[in-house]
């Protein structure tokens, strides 16, 4: 890591209210609080992923704001909506490298041209970084899941209302029902 890179790392350390953020282009970009649909559907994809965890085992699970420091060109760091993840799950600080699951939850204004550029840009920096499944999580207005994998990145899997999702293979046997993001009034 470069002393750069290193001062930025302990900048994104330092963001005000313990905000999200991540490394781009050489700067930390905050990112801005999410709406209670996205929010929620990113709490229910950790909780599932947490009982897989305590059942299964073979990684962790992670919710929202946790770091994930990488190297490379343009991007320093990740902080996906809920993943998973090999290694040490009882460090202090920041995760060395991807998760080798990330979830990205569409929030409200994340729609057109401009944010599908950017959410393919950043899919493709999360496979450059070692991450083996992305999803692209959009419960705006049609419920879908889009499953990127690393070695097909051009074609992802759409999974909607009605089926069962999956991260194979970077979490082995877990799956996800779709319809756990249908909001539900209690």
């Amino acid at each position: 890591m470069t002393q750069t890179q290193s001062a930025l790392v302990e900048a994104l350390y330092r963001v005000p209210e313990h905000g999200k953020a991540e490394i781009i282009d050489g700067e930390i970009v905050r990112i801005s609080p999410t709406g209670i649909k996205p929010g929620r559907a990113g709490g229910r994809i950790y909780l599932s992923l947490q009982r897989h965890e305590e059942v299964v085992g073979g990684g962790y699970a992670f919710p929202d704001n946790v770091g994930f420091v990488v190297d490379l060109p343009r991007r320093g760091s990740f902080s996906p909506d809920a993943g998973w993840c090999v290694g040490d799950p009882n460090q202090m600080g920041f995760a060395d490298g991807a998760p080798v699951f990330a979830v990205e939850v569409r929030s409200e204004g994340d729609c057109g041209p401009r944010a599908e550029r950017a959410i393919l840009a950043k899919i493709k920096d999360y496979f450059a970084a070692g991450t083996v499944v992305v999803w692209d999580v959009d419960v705006r207005d049609v419920v879908a899941i889009k499953k990127y994998t690393a070695a097909d990145a051009d074609r992802p899997a759409v999974f909607q209302e009605g089926d069962v999702a999956d991260a194979e293979p970077a979490v082995p046997g877990w799956r996800f029902p779709v319809d756990d993001l249908l909001a539900r009034g209690h």
